[in-house]
């Protein structure tokens, strides 16, 4: 499993955190060098600092994950994942190489972070972490908490959404908003099937109920579900060429040592095996971790489609734990970056 580690600019004692891509199999130097990374890839292929990169207040980790996404690969179709207890599995024992690797950081609070479909991810790694904290697997990781940034957590809850929030954004009109909402109860027929039969029952609800999405782009044109203010440039919706260029040199893959595997943005083996794992309910672990002292922070910036702060508040306000009445009874205040 490939990473990236960066030692905190600040302070050796800050927090260890680990970021994790969705996709889902795409690559965290998506992250790394696009969003909160150290660095950003400069129109000549260098890099400069990035003067928001987490880095500044936390000893980072990027992982390339599931297996075989970005740098990270196998010889081996077994090591492919198609759900998250293999996922979870994985990254737990790399946590455990890293730290055993590092031992100087174990003490230091750990935090999860990652967006989109580590929504999937995240709360079943943190389960596991805590699971093998409390049966003393290997070294203690000082998990703290974890954070999801407009995740899919809860698909019967968050499809569900997806045609309110067109609405409201005028990406469809009432009269399509009427004819797709006709697709939500096959959608929700499909997802209780997936949580009671399996495999090939879970493959099927990601091809009904991604059909909710599908109509709402179909309407709404080229329009980039990341941003709705944007457009969509190519498969990804953003250009990563300029990474790509940079990663596939023969002078930086001598330097990250991944000798002569060829680097892509998002791996579609990867998203295909974990097709029979979209439509899973996520949110179902996240209660025991909230009563157990693991701090949770679920945020969404507002102009996201696909994985929309709408669908993402619903689910949140559902769950069932013995802080959900203060919870939900609490004010609101608005954030303007």
């Amino acid at each position: 499993m490939f990473y990236y580690f960066f030692e905190s600019r600040s302070n050796k004692n800050d927090p260890v955190v680990i970021w994790l891509t969705g996709g889902p199999g795409c690559s965290s130097e998506l992250a790394l060098f696009y969003e909160n990374g150290p660095f950003n890839i400069a129109n000549n292929l260098s890099l400069s600092w990035n003067d928001y990169g987490w880095d500044k207040a936390s000893n980072i980790i990027f992982v390339d994950q599931p297996t075989g996404t970005g740098f990270s690969y196998t010889t081996a179709e077994t090591d492919i994942r198609h759900d998250e207890n293999g996922v979870s599995n994985d990254l737990y024992d790399f946590l455990q190489a890293f730290f055993k690797e590092h031992p100087q950081l174990a003490k230091n609070e750990f935090y999860i972070t990652g967006e989109s479909y580590a929504g999937h991810y995240i709360p079943a790694f943190a389960s596991r972490v805590h699971q093998g904290n409390k049966k003393k697997e290997g070294i203690h990781i000082n998990l703290k908490g974890f954070a999801i940034g407009n995740g899919l957590t809860q698909p019967e809850i968050q499809y569900k959404a997806y045609t309110d929030y067109a609405l409201d954004n005028k990406l469809i009109e009432k009269t399509d908003y009427d004819s797709i909402n006709e697709m939500i109860p096959d959608c929700e027929r499909a997802i209780k099937s997936c949580g009671n039969d399996g495999v090939s029952t879970c493959e099927d609800a990601f091809g009904v109920c991604n059909n909710i999405f599908q109509s709402i782009l179909q309407i709404a044109g080229d329009i980039n579900y990341y941003d709705i203010r944007k457009t969509c440039e190519g498969s990804l919706c953003y250009d990563f060429s300029k990474m790509e260029t940079f990663l596939n040199q023969k002078t930086v893959r001598d330097a990250l040592g991944v000798g002569d595997i060829e680097f892509v943005s998002c791996s579609s083996v990867v998203y295909d095996a974990m097709t029979r794992d979209w439509m899973r309910n996520l949110a179902v672990g996240i209660p025991a971790l909230l009563e157990d002292g693991i701090k949770v922070l679920i945020y969404a910036g507002e102009e996201d489609l696909i994985c929309n702060w709408l669908g993402n508040s619903r689910w949140v306000n559902q769950l069932a734990w013995s802080g959900q009445k203060d919870f939900r009874s609490s004010s609101n205040s608005s954030i303007h970056c």
